[in-house]
C-alpha cells in the first residue's frame, strides 16, 4: 500500500524533473555556438560553458536533486507504481513548464495525452491504495 508520504515524494520529482526541463533546453542556448578546433578541446569548452553558465547550472541541480529523491522513494515504493507516476507526472510538468514559458505543446492532442494520462495516474494511485480489500475479494 503506497503511503502519503511516497505519493507526495512522486509528486515533488516529478515536479522537480519536469519543471527543469524546459529551463535546461533554454540554459543550453548559446552552445552551438562554442568552437573548438580539435574534438577534445571542444568538448571541454562546452564543459566550461554549461558548467559556468546559471542559467543551466540552477535547473541542472535541481533536476538531480529530483534523482536522488526518486531514488531513495523506490526504495520504499513498489516499482509498479513509482515508475509509471514519476515519469507521467513528469511529462505533464515538462508541458505546463513549457507552455508557461511559452513554448507550444501540441493542442488538442496533447491536452488529451494530459488527460488519458491523468486517467491512468488516477487508477494506479487507487489501485495500490486498496489492497486489502482486493485481497479480500480474491480470496
Amino acid at each position: 500500500m503506497v503511503s502519503l508520504v511516497e505519493l507526495l515524494s512522486l509528486v515533488l520529482v516529478s515536479a522537480l524533473w519536469g519543471c527543469t526541463n524546459p529551463l535546461l533546453k533554454r540554459g543550453t542556448r548559446g552552445i552551438e555556438t562554442v568552437s573548438q578546433g580539435s574534438r577534445v578541446v571542444q568538448l571541454l569548452a562546452e564543459l566550461k560553458f554549461l558548467l559556468l553558465n546559471l542559467s543551466y547550472m540552477v535547473p541542472f541541480l535541481l533536476n538531480q536533486s529530483g534523482s536522488l529523491i526518486y531514488y531513495y522513494t523506490l526504495s520504499t515504493t513498489e516499482l509498479s507504481l513509482a515508475v509509471p507516476v514519476a515519469n507521467s507526472l513528469t511529462f505533464l510538468c515538462t508541458l505546463i513548464t513549457g507552455k508557461i514559458l511559452g513554448e507550444e505543446f501540441g493542442g488538442k492532442r496533447a491536452v488529451a495525452g494530459m488527460f488519458l494520462t491523468m486517467t491512468g495516474i488516477t487508477l494506479c494511485v487507487m489501485s495500490s491504495m486498496n489492497p486489502s480489500k482486493q485481497n479480500k475479494a480474491q480470496v
